[in-house]
């Protein structure tokens, strides 16, 4: 709830993101997909709507999008039709978009969250259908000219629409790390929303606490970071909330928000859907996918976020707290199940969540370039262990191996830390002082 000047705003949030498919090809073409390419140097002669070029569908991307919405929990529409959206911008060369509208390959689904005061809520999924990138306008390259790289243009999409069942930004940020999460354990999307791979288009509504009836939304488009996400949430709800306690009345409308203002600004008026002119693209034959095939790729799908938690805590005996930390990113969680065979769980968590993750948080390293690998740890875990070296010593050996790349065995016998646990050198060596030093 928001408190306005006139009493409590409720917020509802509903999240459409457009999740590129990992795949080596463009969803309707041969063309590469690989990010940072030179301009215009990766598209085909579909892409770029010449004169009698048919599309051809990738089965992997619709492999792809299957796997997701398994792992979503959602419902697989074995009949599925592909339709072009139709509207004219110049870095869409066609004149249309290649999506799914009403028979989408993927029906309703739902996402769980887990918010900071340990709430746990389900956001439910209202479809996930394929479609196409359109390229990019470029407008820093020229003073009075845009240019257009369509390497872009095709690319396979799958767009994840939630129910508006978000109240505030912090559920927000909360589905979109899941829903990324999900999408990476899967492999079905990289998640990099600094490349434009996972991009998030932000329905908000107010209205006034009690009230059943959705308010007047604005959609905020293509937001690029899950913080700036947060933010443009937060300032389209008091804007609204601003503007209804004026006296006046929020127009449908799509609005972009600026990143260094913190603000968010009318971009266009917001179309419905018969101003796409949607109708079944009669290049494409619609999409019948077999029942056996769909159960074959649901066995194959690896063990998500929230089955690997429940793992760590019931057999591991990690926290929930650490587990949730561990199971974010399938990298995270894959090291540290390396480091923490055959040894004391806890301990093993207690090195990656807190050692190794504050030393690649100053390096500005990802786990994958860690210079301390996840074997290597292990080791110097089990020099603890055997009494090799203490707690306090080994803290010393992890700066120097994070230095130096060497292994914790070679580092403790090079500076001569392996510590002595017999008590009889000890002994004698107090014995010696006390008798030195009498008085």
């Amino acid at each position: 709830m928001i408190e306005g000047r006139t009493g409590e705003w409720e917020v509802v949030v509903g999240l459409e993101v457009h999740a590129q498919v990992v795949a080596e090809a463009k969803l309707f073409s041969g063309a590469a997909t690989a990010f940072g390419a030179a301009p215009n140097t990766q598209v085909s002669t579909v892409d770029a709507a010449f004169p009698g070029m048919l599309p051809v569908i990738n089965r992997h991307c619709v492999e792809q999008a299957v796997k997701t919405g398994l792992g979503l929990d959602a419902q697989i529409n074995l009949h599925s039709v592909f339709d072009r959206k139709n509207y004219f911008y110049p870095d869409l060369p066609a004149g249309y978009q290649i999506s799914q509208y009403q028979q989408p390959v993927v029906g309703r689904g739902r996402v769980e969250i887990e918010l900071a005061d340990g709430t746990v809520r389900e956001i439910g999924i209202t479809r996930l259908h394929l479609e196409q990138d359109a390229g990019k306008s470029l407008h820093d390259q020229h003073p009075t000219k845009t240019y257009v790289d369509l390497n872009r243009a095709g690319v396979a999409l799958m767009e994840i629409v939630s129910e508006p069942d978000m109240r505030n930004s912090e559920e927000a940020a909360a589905y979109l790390r899941k829903l990324r999460s999900i999408l990476r354990y899967l492999g079905t999307c990289d998640g990099n929303m600094e490349e434009g791979s996972l991009r998030c288009d932000c329905n908000v509504s107010v209205r006034r606490a009690g009230e059943t009836k959705f308010g007047t939304r604005a959609e905020i488009k293509n937001v690029n970071s899950i913080r700036f996400v947060m933010q443009a949430i937060e300032y389209e709800a008091r804007r609204q909330i601003e503007i209804l306690e004026d006296g006046g009345s929020i127009v449908q409308e799509t609005r972009l928000f600026d990143a260094h203002r913190g603000e968010t600004r009318p971009m266009r008026s917001k179309e419905n859907d018969f101003d796409y002119r949607y109708f079944p693209d009669p290049d494409l034959l619609p999409l019948e996918l077999d029942p056996a095939w769909i159960e074959g790729l649901r066995r194959g799908l690896p063990e998500l976020p929230d089955a690997r938690k429940a793992r760590f805590v019931a057999e591991l005996g990690l926290t929930p707290y650490d587990a949730d930390v561990l199971v974010a990113e399938k990298s995270h969680a894959d090291y540290f199940e390396t480091v923490a065979a055959g040894r004391d769980a806890k301990l093993a968590a207690n090195w990656v969540t807190g050692d190794l993750f504050g030393a690649l948080n100053r390096l500005g390293k990802e786990i994958e370039a860690s210079p301390v690998s996840a074997p290597a740890l292990g080791e110097l875990l089990d020099l603890i262990r055997d009494n090799t070296i203490s707690g306090r010593i080994a803290k010393d050996v992890f700066a120097a191996m994070l230095e130096t790349g060497k292994s914790a065995g070679a580092i403790v016998e090079q500076r001569g830390l392996r510590q002595v646990t017999d008590s009889g050198p000890i002994e004698a060596a107090v014995e010696a002082v006390l008798a030195a030093n009498a008085e």
